[in-house]
């Protein structure tokens, strides 16, 4: 396949009742504006550790440890709170599979304790996915790499992770959208969010997109996973299995519980047992949504809202008579034979997002911001800025805080506040925290509430903070951020 510019597969790095009062105006350089000045308190930022090789999951431990997850170290790291020393829980060098500069690796990560309270029965497990290469390629896209989910126990002595059990393999992975967020539920079933693979675009532009494709119960049956969960979230038993009660999508219960997503990087409950969930924009509308089990969130149908705002469906996988191998792939720009579908013309039911997180635009927006066109890396400049973890702040720490959601974002680098309403059904506008030039990759929490934990990717493409322009000068890349309210 051809290409307009080389410099357009970094996006491919980029890893890239409803409210509508939650969207905010764009800037000329493609950034939601910022939220009007806080009035709440301040905080103190600090680097807890650096020389972290991609940490791409950050958790609070049972140990009272930051834990992380190295998407291109193939490790997972312990990390002192007070004085940032870092030791090895796990290394998946040999096992796991990283590709330079694409999004797979080692992913996902979530804690279970079994037997409950610190007894001599008790046992921590610890879940964690990571991609591995087979000798099969997949139909269709010949894509050779898989994930795996797999169930450790922790060695509370050695601070290790032992006794490896695999619960579910031969899941879709590639180098794109790989989304990878493992949550233990209020049920204890465990969350796992899956991406479109990058299907239909740049690289990946001749790849159908599976988003929409539901499994028949043969395809369940033989464990046919990588087309029909692609753009999907999760829900197993802790061994793996389907529970009794998941959906039964088209008459087929699977471990689907949701579908039509994008690149679901965010995933999170609240104490209600509400499920929270972002999804990366094309070049509008990132989204946060509430999942609903059984439903349709609408890619790559729908983007954000069925406005027909800036957005069309164009299949480049579908492209005749010039087969989309035969094509020069632009964002912008899309050729005849590329079929082409406004969202109105989609008539299916979907769950809109409860925000967009102010990246709707309207028709008409320039998306080739001169910013941004050196190299054609005008994605940077689109307004979306690729939300890329999420936590449900339910503490009363710092203070009005209570019952937000806390985002990050790769492109603006930045924390994103959402006020949840009491029906917890929609949030308020968001307000935007500590931008920096950095990739923020993933958030944790203290405790107490008084101190958020950021991770920062270790390399990639950001808007620089004085001009808006492409940069991968990071301020502190591979690092652990904290930042400690002040009272």
């Amino acid at each position: 396949m051809k290409y307009r510019s080389p410099a357009l597969v970094a996006v491919s790095a980029l890893a890239l009742g409803v409210t509508l009062a939650t969207s905010v105006p764009a800037t000329a350089g493609g950034a939601p504006d910022p939220s009007p000045p806080r009035t709440g308190p301040d905080f103190t930022k600090g680097v807890l550790t650096t020389g972290l090789h991609d940490p791409y999951e950050l958790l609070w431990g049972p140990d009272g440890h930051l834990w992380t997850t190295e998407k291109s170290g193939l490790k997972v790291i312990r990390i002192d709170p007070a004085t940032g020393a870092k030791t090895t829980a796990l290394d998946l060098t040999g096992k796991a599979h990283h590709s330079e500069g694409g999004q797979d690796g080692l992913l996902g990560l979530a804690f279970h304790q079994m037997g409950g309270g610190n007894g001599a029965h008790a046992a921590t497990h610890v879940y964690v996915s990571y991609t591995y290469m087979t000798d099969t390629p997949a139909a269709v896209t010949g894509e050779t790499r898989r994930l795996r989910i797999v169930r450790y126990t922790l060695d509370s002595g050695k601070h290790t992770l032992g006794s490896p059990q695999e619960i579910l393999s031969g899941l879709p992975s590639g180098t794109d959208h790989q989304s990878a967020r493992i949550r233990m539920g209020h049920d204890d079933k465990l969350y796992y969010t899956i991406g479109d693979q990058g299907a239909n675009q740049l690289a990946h532009a001749c790849n159908p997109n599976w988003a929409q494709r539901l499994p028949t119960q043969d395809e369940v049956n033989r464990h046919a996973w990588y087309a029909t969960y692609q753009g999907k979230i999760l829900r197993m038993n802790l061994d793996g299995s389907i529970p009794g009660d998941n959906p039964a999508i088209n008459g087929v219960r699977s471990h689907i519980i949701s579908y039509g997503h994008r690149n679901s990087q965010g995933l999170d409950f609240s104490p209600r047992g509400t499920l929270y969930q972002t999804d990366q924009g094309p070049k509008t509308d990132d989204e946060v949504n509430v999942i609903t089990k059984g439903h349709n969130y609408g890619w790559p149908y729908v983007a954000g809202w069925r406005d027909d705002k800036a957005y069309t469906y164009a299949n480049w996988s579908a492209s005749k008579p010039t087969p989309c191998k035969d094509l020069t792939y632009d964002d912008i720009d899309i050729p005849p034979s590329v079929p082409q579908q406004k969202e109105t013309d989609w008539k299916g039911a979907f769950v809109p997002p409860i925000s967009t997180l102010g990246t709707t635009v309207d028709n008409g927006y320039d998306f080739r911001n001169p910013k941004c066109a050196e190299g054609g890396l005008y994605f940077i400049c689109y307004p979306t800025v690729a939300p890329s973890s999420l936590t449900y702040y339910a503490k009363d720490g710092v203070p009005g805080w209570k019952d937000s959601l806390l985002v990050t974002t790769l492109k603006d680098g930045s924390v994103h506040r959402l006020k949840v309403t009491p029906n917890g059904r929609n949030v308020g506008n968001p307000e935007r925290l500590w931008t920096s030039q950095n990739r923020y990759r993933a958030i944790a929490l203290s405790p107490d509430g008084m101190t958020v934990y950021v991770a920062t990717d270790s390399a990639g493409l950001v808007r620089d903070v004085h001009t808006g322009a492409p940069t991968t000068k990071l301020t502190n890349p591979g690092a652990i951020l904290t930042f400690r309210v002040q009272r």
